[in-house]
């Protein structure tokens, strides 16, 4: 039996165009004007309401953690459930073609994501966990996506992102077992650097690793550890069927394996110290996949040394083997088994007034190697291995299919350094801006799949410039208006101005 995922339509009357950074026609302008009243519109509902709850700034971020379960009013005691409805407008320009003349420059599209989960206790220490999403997309502008290259709405497809079964205090030790599909993340909370998206392929809006994951809590050295056992596969039926299309997108570019073993003690007074190792497999699927062993070994540190100051500094070094069928710039290596040798870092030093607007100011600086195009038997990128998502920035990842290989969020060759500030001026509304210089430690994109669009003798990749306003109304509803420029650098060929900007709704039960 083969279901169809419902359809999501807006009134055209109220369809939301954001501004462009092109010059100001009527939609642009009637966009503009519309998110300025949205931004008006959460500082007068955030006055108004008495009982929200207060946002916690935090280090600015891309993703939105699921709202925890809840018991429903009439479900038995042993059953809770929930869901919620994400509504998003996306607006970006140039960030997909790195060219404001080629045709599809200009993305806009709306994003309709409903979840519903559902948890059941099947014993004290047993539990079974399902969540079922989907994310129809209406596009305005002709889509970017050869799987839909038209305007209109596309249905893509219905996943069960959580199917899992989770047993706590395992054979009597404090050890929680869980396994099947599930969110797996490690690191600072929305900034998980190496393992935090499974599937970048579906855009966001499922994160989830197929997997078996036991964490055993050693409180009497104040230590957990963590292993994962993954198979990850690079259609989404594999494992379990979809609700919709057979023929749709893969929700990553091969099948991948792995292991991680992840330890964190908090021994130390107010630190917090993190080691770990990680073994991924990449088997080709496609014409576009890896194939290949990497083995990832680091650690992180992070604390609060006074009330005042906060800092979290994180390394990772590579090794091991890849092919990799896109390496074609400037020597065609398509077929060439290369050893790898890489490595990256990513810290963040903040300082906290403690005043009422609980303001912090932060510098944040990240390192990610490039592949050297003078060393053709070595591979010196640094994998992000489970970490393509939108970290630092949401226009940013759509920068690199250019550069590498066609993959959304495979973040490398990058360094970026530059400060961050976040306020609460009132409750519940959180403020954030940033400001990154962004390099390129290596001039050359080995992995690009348009060579002309790199000028191949300058390293600055640009200035990055990102606001956000996020508004929570009630324990069930918030908002947001996100904001994002890079003026391109001499790594580029063209300078031009790349935009991004978004609205969004979140409605939880």
């Amino acid at each position: 039996m083969r279901f169809q995922v419902c359809r999501f339509s807006l009134i055209k009357t109220r369809r939301v165009y954001p501004f462009t950074a092109a010059p100001m026609n009527t939609n642009s302008t009637r966009a503009a004007a519309l998110l300025l009243v949205f931004v008006a519109s959460l500082t007068m509902a955030f006055g108004q309401s008495a009982n929200t709850n207060s946002a916690t700034a935090t280090a600015p971020a891309a993703a939105s953690v699921a709202p925890q379960l809840q018991p429903a009013g009439n479900a038995p005691a042993w059953l809770t459930w929930g869901g919620d409805l994400r509504l998003r407008n996306e607006y970006f320009d140039n960030a997909l073609t790195l060219s404001a003349v080629a045709p599809t420059h200009e993305q806009d599209l709306f994003r309709v994501r409903a979840r519903l989960w559902s948890s059941a206790m099947i014993d004290p220490d047993f539990s079974f966990n399902v969540r079922l999403a989907a994310e129809p997309r209406i596009w305005v502008d002709p889509a970017f996506a050869k799987q839909h290259p038209g305007m209109g709405t596309e249905d893509r497809y219905g996943i069960f992102d959580n199917l899992n079964l989770k047993w706590t205090h395992a054979f009597g030790l404090p050890l929680t077992i869980t396994a099947g599909r599930q969110d797996v993340q490690f690191g600072d909370p929305l900034n998980w650097w190496l393992v935090g998206d499974g599937t970048p392929g579906d855009g966001s809006w499922s994160t989830f690793l197929d997997s078996v994951r036991a964490t055993l809590d050693a409180s009497e050295i104040k230590t957990k550890f963590d292993l994962v056992c993954i198979d990850q596969h690079a259609k989404p039926g594999e494992w379990l069927p979809i609700l919709g299309n057979p023929s749709t997108y893969s929700v990553v570019e091969q099948n991948e394996r792995g292991l991680i073993l992840y330890a964190s003690n908090k021994s130390l007074p107010d630190t917090q110290v993190d080691g770990y190792f990680i073994f991924k497999r990449d088997d080709a699927v496609f014409a576009y996949s890896d194939t290949g062993d990497i083995y990832t070994l680091g650690g992180k540190i992070s604390g609060t040394p006074s009330p005042h100051w906060r800092y979290s500094a994180e390394g990772a070094c590579q090794w091991g083997w890849k092919v990799d069928s896109s390496v074609r710039t400037p020597v065609n290596l398509s077929t060439a088994r290369r050893d790898i040798r890489a490595y990256g870092w990513n810290a963040r030093f903040s300082y906290l007034f403690k005043d009422p607007m609980d303001n912090q100011l932060s510098l944040v600086g990240e390192y990610l190697s490039g592949d050297n195009p003078n060393t053709t038997g070595k591979d010196e990128m640094f994998d992000v291995l489970w970490g393509r998502w939108p970290r630092f920035s949401e226009l940013y990842i759509y920068s690199y299919p250019m550069e590498t290989a066609g993959k959304i969020a495979q973040l490398n060759d990058i360094l970026r350094i530059g400060p961050s500030w976040t306020i609460v001026p009132m409750k519940g509304m959180t403020i954030s801006a940033t400001y990154n210089a962004w390099f390129a430690p290596q001039d050359v994109p080995t992995r690009t799949v348009k060579a002309a669009l790199f000028s191949e003798s300058g390293h600055f990749r640009g200035n990055f410039f990102q606001v956000f306003v996020k508004q929570q109304f009630s324990k069930h509803l918030s908002g947001q208006v996100w904001g994002e420029i890079l003026k391109e650098g001499n790594y580029y060929a063209r300078r031009d101005l790349l935009s991004y900007v978004r609205a969004e709704m979140l409605v939880s039960f």
